[in-house]
């Protein structure tokens, strides 16, 4: 991976309504404005109606302002937070299976592991599970290293990010009482209309 490709990616941390269809709508967004999503990684938040949202985009650091005035456009995003112009904590995890049928693969990527905060996670007779947790370029080195023994399989979860220290991401944002707009508005079957 070179590092032109690093620097044209963006981080772009939503917080939203932890319904039905939200992420549908915020990925058509990207699709509309032709931004390649790069990873997407969502999760509940220590409040069980917010979802954060960390969405690593193919996009120059020019675009990062239109980027969040579009998501904030979207009925169900609360706030939206660009991270690549203040500290913060990145971290994405790789599960990578890797070829294991000799004792020379064995010994190289016993001494690999050891190298990066990587660890063995399973090991069968022709083939070993790594995982690695690191920010996305200590990753993508760990990978290039392991890749010569065979890499059979990977999955990666995809970026997350936090701000350090004091900058803390979160909302006051309440879920208006959907109990009494149901009573008003509910054709029956329960939806509101």
């Amino acid at each position: 991976m070179s590092n032109e490709a690093v620097d044209t990616k963006i981080t772009v941390v939503a917080l939203v309504e932890n319904e039905p269809g939200v992420l549908n709508r915020i990925a058509s967004m990207f699709r509309r404005r032709a931004f390649n999503i790069d990873s997407l990684t969502v999760g509940r938040t220590h409040k069980p109606h917010i979802s954060r949202m960390t969405i690593r985009v193919d996009a120059g650091p020019e675009y990062a302002r239109k980027i969040a005035n579009n998501l904030l456009k979207l009925v169900n995003v609360i706030d939206v937070r660009i991270l690549d112009n203040e500290p913060h904590i990145e971290r994405d995890l790789a599960l990578i299976k890797v070829r294991n049928d000799d004792t020379e693969s064995r010994n190289t990527i016993t001494e690999i592991c050891d190298r990066y905060p990587a660890r063995i996670v399973d090991v069968g007779p022709k083939v070993a599970i790594i995982e690695m947790v690191g920010t996305e370029k200590f990753l993508e080195e760990f990978i290039e290293e392991v890749r010569p023994t065979g890499i059979v399989e990977m999955i990666r979860t995809g970026v997350v990010s936090m701000g350090r220290g004091t900058r803390i991401h979160d909302t006051d944002y309440q879920r208006p009482d959907l109990s009494r707009a149901g009573a008003e508005g509910a054709n029956g079957n329960g939806r509101i209309v």
